[in-house]
């Protein structure tokens, strides 16, 4: 196996997450140039990765079919010998099918599949994310899971030093779905209960920034620094690699945390865990509503508003319960 191309052209969390199938494949076929395929303005998080020959962009926003069709002549140029599709969408089955590649392999559920040498069954009951990705390569490398890793520079290592001078907590308090999002008044009152000898820095894209700063603005505690918009993906999971704790939604930023082992409470509202996309830090918190509601989950994947109008599933979780359950000290 000498050409390897993994296509995951979904959201950041889902491009870390499969990161775990480069780290099998180079373990297996350490020789092997390993190629991924990503969505545009995803190509950071894997910049100056160890393990890859080459980072593949298929531009989404723009002439979106039009990119697709220049990929598929570009990827058939290279003769890959196995390309392995972790997506269900007809786009990407599209692609791996006219691939050219010696053998292709993604799961049932994508439309093209049966056009792919193999088709693997997709089941959310299968555990993890990682180990339903890993069954896609099992074939070639056996059943043992790798964890998903994400590798910043010394230079993106170096671009956060003076940020960990003192003792320091991070926090993610954005998600793109409202479900998923702890509310702006409980990230408030959390902040509130930290010691002050702590400094509190906010993370997020340039499009959090708002609500970061209106956190910054409401909190009572004197060292709290929005960062949101200032770092790139490597920097922030650099940043979160050296944290007392992290706190997350069931976000990306919890994947970055799986994928630098950094400490990490994660606060699930309208998801549950068992969804399979739990963190996976040696150190990790797991923080939900404790009443059972009947409502919850209300589906896979956030929503744009709670169905019911209530959000008792985020708003019934105590800031004190979730400090409390991670116990950061210093």
């Amino acid at each position: 196996m000498q050409r390897i191309l993994i296509i995951q052209t979904a959201f950041i969390g889902d491009v870390v997450l499969a990161t775990s199938l480069l780290e099998a494949l180079h373990q297996h076929f350490p020789k092997a140039k390993l190629d991924m395929l990503v969505r545009g303005g995803n190509e950071g998080l894997l910049k100056n990765h160890p393990f890859l020959n080459k980072v593949w962009v298929w531009n989404k926003k723009q002439e979106k079919y039009k990119n697709l069709f220049k990929l598929i002549k570009k990827v058939r140029s290279e003769h890959f010998d196995l390309v392995v599709n972790v997506q269900r969408y007809w786009s990407t089955g599209l692609l791996t099918a006219l691939s050219g590649a010696k053998q292709t392999v993604g799961f049932d559920k994508n439309p093209f599949s049966f056009l792919f040498t193999y088709e693997i069954e997709h089941r959310f009951d299968a555990g993890h994310e990682i180990d339903r990705n890993h069954q896609l390569i099992d074939e070639w490398v056996g059943t043992r899971v790798s964890k998903p890793a994400l590798y910043p520079s010394k230079t993106d290592f170096e671009n956060i030093k003076s940020l960990q001078l003192r003792p320091y907590i991070c926090m993610a308090p954005s998600s793109v779905w409202f479900t998923k999002q702890w509310p702006k008044h409980k990230w408030v009152e959390l902040i509130d209960l930290i010691p002050a000898s702590f400094h509190i820095y906010l993370l997020g894209a340039p499009s959090d920034r708002k609500l970061c700063e209106e956190i910054q603005d409401t909190s009572k505690h004197n060292q709290v620094h929005n960062l949101s918009g200032q770092l790139s993906f490597l920097e922030s999971a650099a940043l979160m690699k050296g944290a007392t704790m992290n706190y997350v939604n069931d976000s990306a930023p919890m994947h970055f945390a799986s994928a630098m082992d950094a400490p990490v409470t994660a606060i699930y509202c309208s998801t549950v865990p068992s969804f399979g996309y739990g963190p996976l830090s040696k150190n990790q918190h797991i923080i939900e509503v404790i009443e059972s509601l009947s409502c919850r989950p209300c589906g896979l994947h956030g929503k744009k508003a709670c169905p019911k109008g209530h959000f008792d599933c985020a708003e019934k979780i105590d800031p004190m319960h979730v400090l409390s359950n991670s116990i950061p000290t210093a």
